[in-house]
């Protein structure tokens, strides 16, 4: 293969994915509310993009259920119910409009239901390698309150250690999700709760019962502390407050 071709393909992919994140992101942010999708002929000349490479960018548009492109029909834009919320980009963009609380409680509510069940697979079946990932990102929390690290990394380090420890291969794709989610609802939480950080203890009580190799006190401590967090959304939203 040529330089030259080996530089042409990769400033190809390079393209695409520029014009999928500025159209996507156009897209979910509402730009396109109550207007046409541009034509393809109008979005090759914006972009200086070939039709193979714009086109590229709709398919991954389309397949994170933004775009919908017919023959003859033209390509529109989906309805919301009908994007992706698992995809990250597609979350991303969607935190990057005006800040609900809905949004945030109903991916909290989503982590309340994997994370603790996560933990206790954890504990169960998590290698030497996984329990020190986890145990490595408390040391990282507390080096935070002393001012060593970064907060917010080390709390999210956390949680995606103890995703992929569960060794459910479904758990381990939510990684993703959660850590481009994580980096919204992790500071509003925590300034809902007055505080700059999240609490090293806290989570070091998850970390111990892991450790410990006991899965019905890592689900507990973990539903414990993702519940505390979804109530500070419920009460900062006007929400009633759920049963514990």
């Amino acid at each position: 293969m040529s330089d030259s071709f080996s530089r042409s393909n990769r400033e190809g992919r390079n393209l695409t994915t520029t014009i999928t994140q500025d159209l996507g992101r156009a897209i979910v942010t509402g730009k396109f509310n109550g207007i046409a999708f541009p034509y393809e002929a109008d979005l090759c000349k914006q972009y200086g993009a070939s039709r193979p490479v714009l086109r590229e960018a709709v398919k991954m548009l389309t397949a994170k259920g933004l775009l919908s492109a017919r023959p003859r029909q033209g390509t529109s834009v989906q309805p919301e119910d009908q994007w992706n919320l698992l995809d990250p980009d597609v979350l991303h963009w969607m935190l990057e409009r005006k800040f609900t609380i809905e949004l945030m409680v109903d991916f909290t509510e989503v982590r309340l239901a994997i994370e603790p069940r996560a933990a206790a697979l954890a504990a169960r079946q998590a290698s030497d390698t996984q329990i020190r990932k986890i145990t490595d990102a408390i040391e990282r929390m507390v080096a935070a309150d002393a001012g060593d690290d970064d907060a917010l990394a080390a709390d999210i380090a956390f949680h995606v250690a103890v995703l992929e420890a569960s060794n459910n291969r479904f758990f381990r794709q939510f990684t993703d999700l959660a850590e481009a989610t994580l980096r919204f609802s992790i500071r509003r939480t925590n300034a809902y709760k007055g505080v700059p950080r999240a609490s090293a203890v806290d989570h070091k009580v998850v970390a111990d019962a892991i450790v410990a190799r006991n899965p019905k006190r890592a689900q507990k401590e973990m539903y414990t502390l993702i519940h505390g967090a979804l109530e500070l959304l419920l009460e900062a939203g006007g929400h009633a407050a759920l049963d514990s």
